[in-house]
């Protein structure tokens, strides 16, 4: 059996995001780095930022439509504007299977010529791919007002090895 993909030093950052506007345009500068057959993996607790998030990838990647959250359609598809790939928008939250129950959306089809973004993806669609960027957004729990959000990103496998992810925190 092949062992996981592991990240690579350089293909690991961690960034502290204030506002949501700040998280939106976190996205648009991922969305740069970003190519067709990518694989991002959101989590985070409810409201830490994961649509403010993929909202940003959708104005960076130049679809169409307004990126919501996909929760109860479980998957959006934003066709590209112009030459670039289209964005599938994925909601695995009220998923309980793995990669089996997410067969039915396609992913496998999709991955290639699209960026996929899962949220709620974890021990659900890691297979679809050794190279995947994960995204781990934390943020204060309870009774809070508080914006302040730290966002690791963690890219797995070769295709993120060098990437350039650090140019985010710049």
């Amino acid at each position: 059996m092949e062992a996981p993909a592991a990240p690579h030093p350089e293909a690991e950052i961690q960034l502290t995001v204030t506002s949501p506007d700040q998280m939106r345009e976190l996205g648009r500068r991922l969305a740069g780095l970003l190519r067709a057959g990518d694989l991002v993996m959101l989590s985070g607790e409810l409201g830490a930022g994961k649509t403010t998030l993929t909202r940003g990838l959708g104005e960076g990647l130049g679809v169409r439509g307004a990126v919501t959250s996909p929760t109860f359609v479980i998957a959006r598809v934003h066709p590209s504007l112009n030459d670039g790939p289209p964005l599938v928008h994925v909601d695995a939250y009220r998923l309980s299977g793995g990669l089996d129950e997410m067969e039915d959306l396609d992913l496998d089809v999709s991955l290639p010529e699209s960026v996929v973004v899962v949220e709620w993806g974890e021990g659900k669609v890691e297979e679809l791919t050794e190279d995947r960027l994960q995204v781990v957004i934390h943020r204060a729990v309870g009774d809070t007002t508080d914006e302040v959000r730290q966002v690791t990103l963690t890219g797995l496998g070769e295709r993120w090895a060098a990437a350039g992810l650090s140019a985010l925190s710049a």
